[in-house]
């Protein structure tokens, strides 16, 4: 899965106090959706991965299950300003639900083994990351546009290799994925930090957790993807 953009724009902030209480507590929400609708995902894969015959159909499916997910994030990343916040953490969790089922078949490909060692890898660096992203003082934003440009790069060579079916390429997709959905990281925890506003309602303050998540879930989830492909051991 790649990233959605939404820009709600950089917003301005005053009386720190009242700002650092309240911008802690938003940060915490967006990282307990983020942990929660992680959680879900690979609790759902665990699951499927122990029943054979469905984790073969969903295997044999292929490009049916790895789409799902679409159906829940695109609406979610175009139309988070009309929904309520009800509708947007449904949607967030659908979307969870259906990466669970898209991810499973990675039990086929990797031992349970190295998947969880990446796991592992994949939590440190990205926590790593994200910290550097909240503390930094250095405006990362114009990075974005190149990052951006790493991510449709990504797509298009990995949709070209679906056909070449090169080693050599998905290595190079790898690494360079690794780098990209690292910078992302970083890039995207400040913009989620830059999206608080004191006086935001309830209402679009949830909506904002809730997106937020959604893109550092996707941020965590690529980095796990891209360092499993560099690192997994394959079955």
């Amino acid at each position: 899965m790649t990233e959605p953009r939404l820009e709600y724009g950089r917003l301005g902030v005053a009386a720190p106090v009242a700002i650092d209480e309240g911008l802690r507590s938003y940060m915490l929400r967006v990282y307990n959706y983020m942990a929660a609708g992680l959680a879900l995902s690979g609790g759902i894969a665990f699951a499927i991965a122990q029943n054979e015959a469905l984790l073969a159909s969903i295997a044999q499916a292929g490009l049916l299950f790895a789409l799902l997910p679409f159906a829940f994030v695109l609406p979610l990343s175009f139309g988070i300003r009309r929904f309520s916040a009800a509708t947007v953490q449904l949607l967030f969790w659908g979307f969870a639900v259906t990466m669970g089922i898209s991810l499973a078949p990675l039990a086929i490909m990797y031992t349970g083994e190295s998947i969880a060692r990446v796991f592992f890898i994949s939590a440190a660096a990205f926590g790593a990351l994200s910290l550097y992203g909240y503390t930094t003082k250095r405006n990362l934003a114009p990075f974005g546009t190149f990052l951006l440009m790493g991510v449709i790069g990504i797509v298009i060579a990995s949709l070209v290799n679906l056909f070449l079916q090169s080693s050599g390429l998905q290595f190079a997709i790898s690494v360079i994925g690794v780098l990209v959905f690292a910078g992302l990281t970083a890039h995207d925890t400040q913009m989620v930090r830059e999206w608080y506003a004191e006086g935001d309602e309830s209402d679009v303050a949830n909506k904002k957790a809730v997106y937020g998540a959604l893109n550092l879930y996707l941020d965590f989830l690529n980095l796990f993807i891209m360092l499993l492909r560099l690192f997994g051991d394959r079955r």
